[in-house]
């Protein structure tokens, strides 16, 4: 019996090393699920089915998994509503540069074009989040649509679309399957008189700051030892945090809304800033200062902020070629002083919140973000949802160098934690892996517990339950406007998850986080640990413009209008103690 198509592109995934599909079954994508079944799962060194409760979270899950292992990762999706729930998961992962592979099945061949039950035109609607997105109109054109899309997900870093009609994934396979090689990205290696230019432009200049993203990923040394040299002091992003911040005594903490620390006027103060690996997007947290900017991606140099000196390149090279062209700076005032204002920032500041917080009701955030830094294992993966949740994990979880942490910081979609986790949990099942989520990110994909308790995958899901939506309640604020429609009834997110069969515990009193944590954490299953939190604790920016305080100060005149002064009492008393001092 002649060997389906199906069985035929499963075969060439397996040989490209995937070991899960995340995915809903569904009839255009029968023939494809069935060739998994036939692999016997990776128990039998096959593929296994990642059974997910909306396709949004096959997405999520897949791009964490790729982030995090630097692999090729699949997800699926069927015809019409299926594959359309696959899109927001996949601008995610496009944007963050993980190599995933999307199938995108797709009515029976015949029908294209007649407006048929669930018809959409998914090759043209992927377009704009993939590297890659391409229709098999035959069986013998298929085996090399699928290697050229996985050949584009891993060498581009992005998402790669195959849409496959259900009927042809049923014909025989009748083309020879190219045979898959590996690679690894290779080093791009920067022209050496842009490497002179800059380090001409480092040597004249009297104060030198760093801003450091995720392109330093891999060169954490060689940043470390150019600070060294410059006595300069490094801010980062949100996505540069994990590959930076960790054994740095040059540390000024992070910038932007979600920032803390000195980091802003550490960039702000400096003669020249050089920016590394970096497309941060906030364009008004970058100063207006003589700039110096090294990215491997021609299209981010400059786009952000005027660029006085380009360098086209990765930082790793292209610091290992200036090292020896830079000379060491004698005079350390300014560093001193951004190293001082951060660490009074970080104790007056961002630790006012975990001061003397041990009996504090409402709970304050920030003191559970802190205890879970502690208690977490020292490689454990964090997941976190966009929001207030991202706010608590950038400014309270260190790190390590061995700890990974990861979000939607490029696309800022809601509920990406949990289904982040699933991915992560999946990849990686001896390391602990926590989603970090909020009430109203874990409501939006809830379903998705079902997903880890039916897999047993133990994740560990720390809910920060406000009732409300935080950021965007301080966004409204800031804007000058009254919080509206942010707020959502009491909801027992434990009770929910304990009918599912996870282990799950509320908790109330301060004195009952950490060892919520211990027992969650050492529970082999999937677990949640439920905090309820002050909804009026708010995240305020490490530099603060008039108009955001006129914008706060007109909105707390109409909060005391709409719903009375004791509420704004409320939020004041909740946020005196983290107001940024200089």
């Amino acid at each position: 019996m002649a060997k389906e198509l199906a069985s035929q592109l499963i075969e060439q995934l397996q040989n490209a090393g995937v070991q899960r599909i995340y995915g809903i079954v569904g009839d255009s994508l029968n023939p494809l699920v069935d060739a998994v079944r036939k692999t016997g799962g990776s128990a039998q060194g096959g593929i296994d089915w990642i059974h997910v409760r909306h396709e949004e979270a096959a997405a999520f899950a897949a791009g964490a998994e790729a982030q995090l292992t630097g692999k090729l990762a699949v997800c699926a999706g069927s015809c019409g509503p299926g594959n359309l729930h696959l899109m927001n998961g996949l601008y995610d992962a496009n944007r963050s540069g993980a190599p995933v592979l999307a199938i995108a099945s797709h009515i029976p061949s015949v029908q294209i074009g007649g407006e048929f039950f669930q018809e959409t035109h998914p090759d043209r609607l992927f377009g704009e989040c993939s590297v890659y997105s391409e229709l098999v109109s035959t069986a013998e054109q298929a085996p090399r649509v699928m290697h050229s899309a996985m050949s584009h997900a891993v060498g581009l870093r992005g998402v790669a679309v195959v849409t496959l009609p259900g009927d042809i994934a049923s014909l025989p396979a009748s083309a020879p399957t190219p045979q898959w090689r590996s690679f690894a990205p290779a080093a791009l290696v920067p022209a050496s008189e842009s490497v002179a230019e800059l380090a001409e432009a480092i040597n004249h200049a009297e104060k030198v700051a760093i801003f450091a993203g995720a392109g330093v990923e891999g060169a954490h040394a060689e940043v470390i030892a150019l600070a060294e040299r410059l006595n300069a002091p490094i801010g980062h992003s949100l996505r540069g945090k994990d590959f930076i911040q960790y054994e740095n005594p040059y540390d000024i903490g992070m910038t932007g809304l979600l920032g803390y620390g000195a980091a802003a006027e550490g960039i702000a103060g400096a003669d020249l800033l050089i920016l590394l690996g970096t497309d941060f997007p906030y364009d008004q947290f970058l100063p207006e200062t003589r700039t110096a900017q090294v990215d491997r991606a021609p299209e981010h140099l400059g786009r952000r902020t005027d660029v006085d000196i380009t360098v086209h390149g990765d930082v790793l090279p292209t610091l290992q070629a200036l090292m020896p062209l830079v000379s060491a700076k004698e005079k350390s005032k300014f560093l001193n002083q951004m190293l001082k204002k951060h660490d009074r920032l970080m104790n007056k500041s961002v630790g006012a919140y975990t001061h003397k917080a041990e009996a504090l009701v409402p709970i304050h955030p920030e003191y559970a973000a802190s205890l879970l830094d502690e208690i977490a294992d020292e490689d454990a993966i964090f997941t976190a949802d966009t929001g207030m949740c991202n706010v608590w994990t950038a400014r309270y979880i260190n790190p390590l160098g061995t700890r990974r942490l990861i979000g939607s910081y490029l696309h800022g979609s809601m509920a990406n934690a949990l289904p982040q986790a699933i991915g992560a949990q999946a990849a990686h099942p001896a390391r602990q892996v926590i989603s970090v989520s909020g009430d109203g990110g874990l409501s939006m994909l809830l379903g998705e517990l079902i997903t880890a308790a039916a897999h047993q995958l133990p994740v560990k899901v720390v809910v920060f339950n406000n009732s409300t939506l935080g950021m965007v309640k301080l966004e409204m604020l800031v804007d000058g406007l009254a919080d509206f429609g942010v707020d959502v009834p009491d909801t027992n997110y434990a009770a929910i998850a304990t009918a599912m069969g996870i282990h799950a515990i509320r908790v109330t009193d301060p004195a009952d986080i950490a060892p919520a944590y211990r027992a969650a954490f050492a529970h082999q299953g999937p677990a949640l640990v439920e905090i309820i939190t002050d909804p009026n604790a708010l995240s305020l920016p490490p530099k603060i413009k008039g108009s955001q305080v006129l914008g706060f100060a007109t909105a707390m005149s109409k909060v005391v209008l709409n719903k009375g002064a004791g509420e704004a009492v409320s939020m004041a008393r909740s946020n005196l103690r983290n107001i940024p001092r200089s």
